[in-house]
């Protein structure tokens, strides 16, 4: 039996659940989510093919057991419910023996949904581009407002340390992915989620394995905007045309906040200093100056539409600029890792194009006056495309010099599909700009090694753990060794 024969009469949540099973238990939100049930009363236990740090330690804190491996001894004695993960396939031996055993099962989003959306008032921000910042900003703002929000967000949030948080206030804040559920459900995560008031950054063409199309996504997200109540509300960023035609027909009330003369809410000039972005507000016919301590245009943005959502539902300004202009930063967002020797090593997960050119010149404005040194590693499975290869080439103008790693090729994609780390090297020297490719992490570090100096920036863009270039680039700094490098891939 495989899992083709899944029953969908069995894709359901049973009323009395005491324990549950995941499948795919170390992912970043899948721990989360098992964290989140056991704090709830529920008894959890897990498997995986990846149990190593530092989930395996989170969840072995929690009391939490992980078995690892799939198979069906997993799942004997039978859990009330199992939680498939979306790395799970229809070839996992486990779930062939979910399907043999016939439990209930439901996926990370209708989990999300049923256990703790239900009940609270749902806002979920959604875009291309901009999702785990907004929420953070979002959750933040609410917290400092008294508002006890609950969230499940894609990135750690400074404040709280973590990236899930259960409160006792009305609000539920979840990041709108419009990545597909699981393998037994190809739809969009968001669509789960309940949305009451909602966000919506940017829609662009991405996740190439997933979608055919911008049109594709696009149907997506106006499934989307269709599940708003009449009395919910969009926040949407009409600069962006293609956000402007997916809420064209919404059921709702819709506030477009962007730079656009004549939009509800707008932003003037940013202006960065002191470590924080200050921009005028626009709206209702009065103007104020908001403060937010993160750096470019994108993440003023960000905060407006932040803005927009919480004077909505009645935070004063006041507040609102309060817990804008403390906000600590998102894990993997703009973070500054560490400084050695005079130069900043700083993390970023930056990968699509529009993405990178966005950080590259807010960390450009941040640090003027100094190098702006850009690491990237096209690591996601549209980066590793050639679909972005001639996009790559106007995203680095704010560098100073760029170093590209060589990804490691996709499985079942023909080698002229295969994004060429070598060719946006010679495209971007084409633009004036130095760059240059390299096959291996150690070789990057060879040679920043040689060119860095004291004042240089290094921004870091990556959605995974680049071989911890950055623990890695930072002792180089510090002891002046290049020993110890061990050159390896990481495995996340």
């Amino acid at each position: 039996m495989n899992c083709m024969e899944l029953d969908p009469r069995l894709n359901y949540a049973p009323k009395n659940v005491r324990n549950i099973h995941i499948m795919g238990i170390c992912g970043t939100g899948m721990a989360a989510l098992a964290g989140m049930l056991q704090h709830s009363g529920l008894e959890v236990t897990g498997s995986d093919n990846h149990v190593y740090p530092p989930m395996s330690d989170f969840l072995r804190q929690l009391g939490i057991a992980i078995k690892d491996g799939y198979g069906a001894e997993n799942l004997c004695p039978a859990p009330d419910l199992v939680i498939v993960g979306n790395v799970i396939t229809r070839k996992n031996p486990e779930a062939a023996a979910l399907a043999e055993l016939q439990i209930p099962y439901i996926s990370f989003p209708q989990a999300l949904s049923r256990f703790f959306i239900a009940g609270k008032t749902s806002l979920v921000v959604a875009g291309t581009h901009g999702k785990t910042t907004t929420c953070s900003l979002l959750a933040s703002t609410l917290h400092y407002a008294g508002l006890d929000p609950s969230f499940m967000i894609g990135g750690i949030v400074q404040e709280f340390q973590r990236n899930f948080r259960l409160g006792r206030g009305k609000y539920f804040i979840s990041e709108g992915d419009e990545y597909d559920t699981a393998f037994f459900d190809k739809e969009s995560k968001f669509l789960h989620y309940r949305p009451d008031i909602a966000i919506i950054t940017s829609v662009e063409f991405d996740h190439a394995d997933i979608f055919s199309d911008l049109d594709q996504i696009k149907r997506s997200f106006k499934k989307f905007v269709s599940l708003l109540p009449a009395g919910g509300l969009i926040v949407a960023h009409l600069d962006d045309k293609n956000v402007a035609e997916v809420v064209a027909d919404a059921p709702c009330p819709v506030q477009g906040y962007g730079t656009t003369a004549g939009l509800d809410w707008t932003m003037g000039d940013v202006l960065f200093r002191d470590g924080k972005s200050h921009f005028p507000v626009r709206h209702d016919g009065g103007e104020w100056t908001q403060t937010v301590s993160l750096s470019g245009r994108h993440n003023c943005l960000n905060s407006l539409a932040v803005t927009a959502v919480l004077h909505h539902i009645g935070v004063d300004k006041k507040t609102i600029g309060g817990g804008l202009s403390t906000f600590m930063g998102v894990k993997r967002r703009q973070e500054v890792r560490g400084v050695e020797g005079g130069i900043t090593v700083i993390d970023d997960f930056a990968h699509h194009p529009t993405a990178v050119r966005e950080t590259l010149a807010g960390l450009k404005a941040a640090y003027a006056g100094h190098r702006l040194i850009t690491v990237f590693e096209p690591r996601t499975n549209s980066s590793r495309r050639a679909v972005f290869q001639n996009d790559y080439v106007s995203a680095f103008d704010s560098a100073d010099m760029i170093l590209i790693r060589d990804p490691l090729p996709l499985e079942n994609v023909s080698a002229q599909d295969h994004f060429s780390a070598e060719k946006l090297a010679q495209d971007l020297r084409g633009r004036h700009l130095a760059a240059r490719s390299f096959p291996s992490t150690a070789e990057i570090l060879d040679d920043l090694h040689v060119i860095l100096r004291p004042g240089d920036i290094v921004a870091i863009l990556s959605n995974g753990g680049f071989d911890n270039i950055h623990t890695r680039l930072l002792e180089m700094l510090r002891t002046g060794d290049q020993a110890g490098r061990t050159p390896r891939r990481d495995s996340e």
